[in-house]
């Protein structure tokens, strides 16, 4: 099969497989990731947060979205569970971050 375009198709993606990324630590302690792909200095990570974990508060300088995949997280006073996500405008202020059971999340975000 032959093509008349040179453009590279792979061009401007960036693919991650949870299977193949190392865990880092994340957020202080208490909590792991996967940063599992990066773009326009955007990131998806897999975050595993243990029972107990607390973050600290902080303003976004840009949006962030999240998606709760297994546990419950409280965040500024909402108690989310498997299948509930948020997105924080920049600028918004994350007051409390928490998770009494545990949790795992995908978490997009720009530092």
């Amino acid at each position: 099969m032959s093509t008349t375009s040179d453009a590279d198709p792979g061009r401007g993606w960036n693919y991650g497989s949870a299977d193949t990324t190392e865990w880092l630590e994340w957020g202080g302690g208490g909590a792991r990731a996967k940063v599992l792909a990066s773009g326009d200095g955007y990131h998806v990570a897999i975050v595993d947060a243990e029972p107990g974990y607390s973050g600290t508060p902080h303003v976004h300088d840009h949006a962030e979205m999240l998606h709760v995949l297994s546990g419950t997280v409280v965040t500024n006073g909402v108690t989310m569970q498997a299948g509930d996500a948020y997105v924080a405008e920049a600028g918004s202020e994350h007051l409390e971050f928490s998770t009494a059971t545990g949790a795992t999340y995908l978490s997009i975000f720009r530092i």
